[in-house]
């Protein structure tokens, strides 16, 4: 590559020129150019607040500095007619299938997703990056070698949204004055660069969602990367919508000051449901009293979660903002007709809460569940979306936001959470990012959320129903017969050919450390190192 002072130490496959041209190798590198030290900053000052809040000397609750815009009486730019009904929305990782398929579901938008339903090799970002393309200018097409099934799309796809990696994760193979760019940027900018006129050209335009933003600090730095990348094209400020995610408990604090900060370009928040659960445990791991029960029963309807479900959508109908519901990651049980009717009426409670509480959309993982999630918003939301339902009845305070669901902390759930944690994190290293397992889909947050209650548990030894004390000792034997029943569901070959072993020494590493690591994917990262080289 000829641009100065940028190293790509990725093996070039092909097609890979296509999109690392010096021309869009230059837009991103001035993107990290310019934003990197604020980008550096604000990482900093994440772990500088988590300090302050395990010491005591930083409450949680609203700031006070910003109620001068809670106060306010704004509201952000109205969305393109194209994306102003989004009533049910699917997801999913960037491989050629999983786009074709979920462009087609028959959902209003498809979230193609860098983050945490990928594994970010340097090949799952580059040929994902070729995908999107293709998708973009509707010349994408799949042959699947072992069936010869072809696959292409329909004349009328899906929305086509992009969730770039989280602030926190690097691009170790794209180095710019000596240093590894953020994933973000990276993701972003090229995607940016080689899309953002041909979909405004097609009457669409460049949408996006962020990830595990904490502050309105962050939102700022990405409403500021959207005004430099913009102008650096030519294309007028303001065509960037972005959503952003609320899946963290800093960020649940300061919905009305992230909105502000995007107020030009934003599409609204979404309830990130999965991602939320972890945060909430990790912010919270040093406080014994915030301790949570089996994963299967911190539900949508209750405690923490149902207060910043209903507060999201106060705070987005007022500021004239779409309040997006969260991940249906139920997947259809093809072989058990009564466990599959148990499954998708849960998915109908879930989606119909949603809708009735005036969500204007909502996410599901699996196509399969499109018609079951538009179902229900069709009977309950008659218009594009209800951005008219103000819900000025609803009052959620400090108090609401950190109140804790109840129930057991049973074996059997730390036996699960050690059976999905070790799988997935074994399929994270192979390089895929979404995985299902026992008829959920599990990504990288679901597996977050196994980890940190084991952490949590073993730290505190807690008692556990059915065991006793979960001690390093307990859980090292419970691992072991955890691991002899995944050999027997896979099967000896697959089991011996994985990367099993690996997984199992990381994951016990990670719930056994005396301090707790901020993501698993940071050491998991580094651990894919090896296999992405040439």
């Amino acid at each position: 590559m000829a641009v100065e002072g940028v190293f790509i130490n990725g093996p070039m496959r092909e097609g890979y020129d296509s999109v690392l041209t010096d021309e869009a190798v230059a837009f991103v590198a001035d993107l990290v150019r310019k934003f990197r030290d604020r980008h550096a900053a604000l990482l900093a000052r994440r772990v500088d607040l988590h300090r302050e809040r395990q010491s005591g000397t930083r409450p949680w609750g609203f700031l006070p500095e910003t109620l001068s815009v809670r106060a306010g009486d704004w509201r952000v730019a109205s969305v393109p007619e194209v994306i102003a009904d989004r009533r049910v929305e699917i997801t999913g990782p960037v491989d050629r299938k999983m786009v074709i398929n979920a462009l087609n579901s028959g959902a209003k938008v498809f979230m193609a997703d860098f983050e945490d339903a990928n594994t970010p090799t340097w090949d799952n970002q580059l040929q994902g990056q070729l995908n999107l393309r293709d998708a973009v200018r509707r010349q994408i097409d799949f042959v699947a070698v072992e069936t010869g099934k072809k696959y292409a799309l329909v004349d009328k796809p899906a929305v086509l949204f992009v969730r770039p990696r989280g602030l926190h994760l690097p691009e170790r193979h794209f180095v710019v004055d000596g240093q590894p760019a953020p994933g973000s940027l990276f993701d972003f900018g090229l995607f940016f660069f080689h899309n953002a006129k041909e979909q405004l050209a097609r009457g669409a335009g460049p949408f996006f969602y962020l990830p595990k933003l904490e502050s309105h600090l962050e939102a700022r730095w990405w409403n500021d990367v959207f005004i430099s990348a913009q102008d650096a094209l030519s294309i007028p400020r303001g065509t960037i919508k972005a959503t952003v995610l609320i899946e963290t408990l800093p960020a649940a604090f300061e919905m009305e000051e992230i909105l502000y900060e995007l107020r030009e370009h934003s599409a609204g928040l979404n309830c990130g449901r999965w991602d939320y659960i972890f945060s909430f445990i990790k912010k919270r791991a040093h406080e014994r009293a915030a301790i949570t029960p089996d994963r299967a029963l911190v539900t949508m309807d209750k405690a923490f979660l149902r207060a910043y479900s209903l507060l999201l959508i106060r705070t987005c109908h007022k500021r004239g903002a779409h309040a997006m519901g969260g991940m249906a990651a139920v997947i259809p049980i093809k072989n058990d007709p009564a466990a599959n009717d148990v499954a998708i009426a849960k998915v109908r409670a879930d989606k119909l809460r949603e809708v009735t509480d005036g969500h204007d959309g909502t996410w599901v993982a699996h196509p399969g569940l499109v018609p079951v999630a538009l179902e229900i918003f069709d009977a309950h939301m008659k218009s594009s979306n209800q951005l008219d339902r103000r819900r000025d009845d609803v009052s959620v305070s400090v108090e609401d936001l950190l109140r804790v669901h109840e129930g057991p902390r049973t074996v059997d759930g730390v036996r699960h959470n050690i059976r999905v944690g070790v799988q997935y994190l074994e399929a994270w290293l192979r390089g895929t990012g979404c995985v299902p397992l026992y008829n959920l889909m599990e990504d990288a947050a679901t597996a977050e959320i196994s980890r940190a209650q084991l952490w949590q548990q073993i730290h505190y030894q807690l008692e556990v129903e059915g065991l006793g004390k979960l001690t390093p000792e307990a859980y090292a034997k419970l691992a072991e017969e955890e691991m002899t029943r995944v050999r027997a569901e896979v099967g000896d070959e697959r089991f011996t050919s994985g990367r099993f072993s690996e997984a199992r020494a990381m994951f016990d590493r990670l719930v056994n450390a005396p301090v707790f690591e901020e993501f698993l994917t940071l050491p998991a990262y580094e651990a894919l190192r090896e296999t992405m080289k040439d």
